[in-house]
């Protein structure tokens, strides 16, 4: 039991933490001062150190500058899978989402995960499992909603009379009144035989 709540708290920290975006340019800078220094003469250990990398980095880096120089040390560019949808496929699942859920036929005007999930695929074909579609929505810019729970047939205005008129009467009735026990031996008790 405390290991399943245990793996239920890391996974909601891992979901609702923020992306780490690498800084793509910044690696490359570090690597074309390497190259620099490689080019001055400097042991692979004085660059690791000066640089604050690992051994086994400026080891990679100075195997590629050797072979190809300053281009070998080029970046590859974006890190990890591609996104299966473009960005005019997202702005179209939004455009779609905006609609509302009766315009896709459900039968309520509420967003769930299954239903923007079903959307997604019906617009692109393209098929999620709810915790990326949340992460989609996120990174469109929507947030979690609860609908407020009331009554259909709630009539503010009668609620307000009633509280201005009905309550204080109650609350006045309710300040006179002794307390009971429900001691039958207690004297002070209104259900002790006198």
């Amino acid at each position: 039991m405390v290991l399943q709540v245990l793996v239920a708290v890391i996974t909601w920290m891992v979901m609702s933490a923020p992306a780490v975006r690498r800084d793509f340019e910044g690696m490359e800078r570090r690597r074309r001062r390497a190259a620099r220094m490689f080019e001055r003469g400097a042991s692979q250990a004085d660059v690791a150190r000066e640089l604050e990398v690992s051994r086994q980095s400026v080891s990679r880096w100075h195997a590629d500058w050797s072979a190809a120089g300053v281009k070998g040390l080029k970046a590859a560019g974006r890190a990890g899978r591609l996104p299966r949808l473009s960005e005019a496929q997202l702005a179209h699942v939004e455009r779609a989402l905006r609609e509302g859920p009766r315009a896709h036929g459900f039968p309520s005007d509420v967003w769930t995960l299954a239903r923007v999930a079903t959307v997604i695929e019906a617009e692109t074909g393209v098929a999620y499992h709810l915790g990326h579609v949340w992460k989609l929505l996120r990174r469109l810019g929507w947030s979690r909603q609860r609908p407020a729970r009331r009554a259909a047939e709630r009539d503010d205005d009668a609620v307000a009379a009633w509280v201005a008129s009905e309550w204080p009467r109650i609350k006045r009735g309710l300040a006179g009144a002794t307390r009971g026990s429900s001691s039958k031996t207690n004297r002070a008790s209104r259900s002790s035989p006198r």
